[in-house]
């Protein structure tokens, strides 16, 4: 029974004459929750079993909260592999804030303010979590970790909480953007009933050292990135070209030969002197 993971957790009362204490202690190696020897006290046996099925509803309860966490918040920003990994205790979330090499991908939709204001409140909340959801299922796909949604603005990490080398953090950040911009035409094909066809997404992406953990307050906390390279990512994302993915220099390098095209140099807001961009092939 212990062997089944359907029926595992079934409450087990061994009730024997073999009361010694080396049948006790095997008795509770193979699972037994509550030994009892012969000759035994039917109340002590009604005790037992009472005691039993409290525990029993209280696991239960806690079940459903995180069930109930798994749904409403794990969901939400991790892929499915990641929530497994953290229910197991493979990976923790919940670690102090380290200073770790990542890749930042960030993405904008061009327009998406004045189409709000045309759309109304109702109009654009409908639009906007249509977006998202077919975002968020692309990155999961991807094994990005979402950090955070802002308004229609996305910013996705690669390489935290979840280790992945520098060459495999650009790559799948790069697959990712290039999905993205997939289903984003995609979106704009059926929006153009709606009249927000003409919108379009881009996407900026960035790789270096990051300070990566929990900030926040004891009331509430986000697992985010802080620091230049997220700053760095955010500010190509602002100079890419509409329906394109635009990479520094130093994810372009990551990548290999032939992925991406230079586009030039740049002055990117808040960054000193003129910064080298390339555009995905």
């Amino acid at each position: 029974v212990r062997a089944n993971t359907d029926v595992a957790t079934t409450p087990f009362i061994l009730l024997t004459a073999k009361s010694d204490e080396e049948s006790k202690l095997i008795g509770t190696e193979i699972g037994a929750d509550v030994f009892l020897g012969k000759p035994f006290n039917d109340q002590e046996l009604g005790s037992a079993v009472r005691n039993l099925l409290g525990l029993k509803s209280r696991e239960k309860e806690v079940q459903k909260l995180n069930d109930y966490i798994t749904e409403s918040v794990l969901k939400r920003y991790l892929p499915p592999a990641l929530i497994g990994d953290i229910l197991s205790g493979e990976l923790s979330m919940d670690k102090p804030a380290e200073l770790r090499d990542i890749t930042v991908l960030f993405s904008d939709l061009k327009g998406f303010t004045k189409t709000s204001e045309a759309l109304g409140a109702e109009g654009i909340s409908a639009f906007l979590n249509e977006y998202l959801t077919v975002m968020n299922e692309v990155i999961f796909e991807h094994g990005g970790t979402i950090d955070k949604f802002i308004g229609d603005a996305i910013m996705v990490l690669f390489g935290a909480p979840q280790d992945m080398s520098p060459q495999e953090q650009v790559k799948r950040a790069a697959d990712c953007a290039k999905a993205m911009q997939r289903a984003m035409l995609g979106l704009t094909n059926v929006w153009k009933k709606e009249g927000a066809g003409h919108l379009q997404m881009r996407i900026g992406i960035h790789h270096g050292k990051a300070v990566v953990g929990n900030f926040g307050s004891t009331q509430r906390s986000d697992y985010t990135a802080i620091g230049p390279t997220v700053n760095m990512a955010a500010r190509i994302e602002s100079a890419s070209e509409a329906g394109e993915v635009f990479v520094s220099e130093e994810t372009a390098k990551l990548l290999g030969e032939g992925m991406a095209a230079e586009v030039g140099t740049f002055e990117l807001k808040g960054i000193e002197g003129k910064t080298w961009l390339y555009k995905l092939n």
